[in-house]
This record gives C-alpha cells, sequence and structure tokens, in this order.
C-alpha cells in the first residue's frame, strides 16, 4: 500500500490534534468537519478499504469499533453519534486507509446523502 496522509499521522510525520491512541488504533479531529464533532478514527494497520479487509482482521475491526464508543462517550455524545465508513471513490472516499467518521453535536437527516 502507499504511503498517506494517514500514515504520516501515525508516523508523526505531519501533525494532528490526537483524541486517542493505542497500540491499535490512532484518533484524531477532522480538519474540515462536517459536524460539531468530527473525529477519525483509523487502524495503525494500513487497510486501504473496508472491503479490502479480511478474516484476519476481525478484532481489529472490533476493537476499532470500542474505541469509537470510548471516544463518543468521552467527548460527551455517548448517546447520539453517526459513523460513517466510505468504501471506495464513488462514494466519497478520499483517502484510502480505512477510517471511521465519528459526528455528533447536531441533528442528521436520514437517509443521509
Amino acid at each position: 500500500m502507499t504511503e498517506t496522509i494517514f500514515s504520516k499521522i501515525i508516523n508523526r510525520e505531519i501533525p494532528a490534534d490526537i483524541v486517542y491512541e493505542d497500540d491499535l488504533a490512532l484518533a484524531f479531529r477532522d480538519v474540515d468537519p462536517q459536524a460539531p464533532v468530527h473525529i477519525l478514527v483509523i487502524p495503525k494497520q494500513a487497510i486501504p478499504r473496508l472491503a479490502d479487509a479480511k478474516q484476519e482482521h476481525q478484532e481489529l475491526l472490533g476493537h476499532l469499533l470500542l474505541v469509537v464508543a470510548k471516544i463518543a462517550d468521552q467527548e460527551g455524545y455517548g448517546d447520539a453519534f453517526r459513523l460513517v465508513i466510505n468504501n471506495g471513490e464513488k462514494v466519497g472516499q478520499t483517502v484510502f486507509h480505512l477510517h471511521v467518521h465519528i459526528l455528533a453535536g447536531r441533528s442528521f437527516g436520514w437517509p443521509p446523502g
């Protein structure tokens, strides 16, 4: 996989407003927020898209969701947040390193898009 802006954030080559980090994941505030709270949660292991995940990533993917819940709670939105995972350029993925958007702090419509 080619290097991405997210791998550069993981390697501390470019700055980010990091809100969470452990051995498997990193979370930071989005530089172009679409809600009052807009945080990206990424695995430190590079997986380009959710569709590229394999059985061996099952535990990591579950870990990311547990991290999301922890961050939403620490941000004060544990009972009201939206997750977005874009899978592919046609649906808006611009960085090809799997990432989960946590959005909170305003009302959201349904269906999204």
